[in-house]
């Protein structure tokens, strides 16, 4: 059977969860700021369901996410206070916190994508883009096991990422955001397959946020690559065109009701037959998720590695 890394689930709407409060521009950085140790608790919920890859809540500690001003892109255009001068902190505590995971698996440092999710139209261009991701590599680093690149959306994204992430010498994951609708189709509208050369060079090619049910199509592409290759899609009722267009923060998102864990999982043993060798969950999809995931893989007689 076959050897598979299972990653963890979402951390973002876990923590709104836990939290009780609704998602900020600043999404789940902000528990870092009001809530000191319930990351490292979403970190060890997601360790005893199995998961043997934790990732690390960084994912939105970018500085211009972290600047300022008016976001233009939360609904309402949300006045934000400056944290930037807090960027190297938070990065700190946010990989402190993922720290007891590395007694049972390995920490993939996320970093998610500049200015804003799904808008390959807002990403820096290629020079400045690589500068801005190697400074977070810089911090993240020596606390991690992997580089994990996540939600990349277009094919400029793609090559700012590998080469920003080979600055270090830890393994680098790309892990693209397909069309919910076509997963062969990035969310910049270029075909996947445009991004297959630039995978090829990566340690591991994915697919996440996006729906279940594109992701096969993703995993089909990305398998040219020769790399391994996963999934983890979210449990959103859909990202749609006009949602990208109209702003992009997860407080506009709604969960399926649909997506249980046991209907994920029957989504994620699929994955398994399009050659994926890494699965796990974003959004929406929880510790529940993930532990039945586990069992179907170990009743299969697969080895979570």
């Amino acid at each position: 059977m076959t050897e598979v890394v299972l990653l963890d689930g979402g951390m973002g709407q876990e923590l709104v969860r836990r939290s009780g409060k609704p998602a900020s521009p600043l999404w789940s950085t902000q528990a870092l700021l009001d809530r000191p140790g319930l990351v490292a608790e979403v970190h060890e919920d997601y360790a005893q369901a199995g998961a043997t890859v934790a990732t690390s809540n960084t994912y939105a500690i970018h500085r211009d996410r972290l600047r300022g001003g008016t976001n233009h892109y939360a609904a309402g255009g949300t006045e934000l206070p400056d944290r930037e001068g807090q960027f190297g902190k938070l990065l700190g505590a946010a990989m402190a916190e993922a720290q007891d995971f590395r007694k049972k698996g390995r920490v993939a440092a996320s970093i998610g994508p500049l200015s804003a999710s799904y808008r390959p139209d807002l990403h820096p261009a290629y020079e400045t883009a690589v500068g801005l991701y190697a400074e977070v590599i810089e911090y993240v680093a020596p606390k991690a096991d992997i580089i994990l690149f996540e939600t990349v959306a277009s094919v400029e994204a793609a090559k700012s990422a590998l080469d920003a992430g080979r600055t270090s010498d830890l393994p680098v994951w790309l892990s693209f955001t397909v069309d919910d609708d076509d997963g062969a189709v990035l969310r910049s509208g270029e075909p996947l397959s445009e991004v297959v050369s630039i995978a090829a060079e990566a340690d591991a090619a994915l697919a996440n946020c996006s729906a279940p049910e594109a992701m096969p199509a993703a995993l089909d592409v990305l398998a040219k690559s020769g790399r391994p290759t996963g999934a983890y899609a979210n449990g959103f009722e859909g990202i749609t065109k006009d949602f990208i267009k109209g702003g992009t923060t997860v407080d506009g998102l709604r969960a399926r009701r649909d997506m249980g864990p046991g209907t994920y999982a029957d989504h994620a043993m699929s994955w398994l037959d399009h050659g994926a060798t890494i699965v796990g969950g974003c959004c929406e999809v929880g510790p529940a998720h993930i532990s039945e995931i586990r069992t179907r893989l170990t009743a299969a007689g697969h080895t979570i590695v």
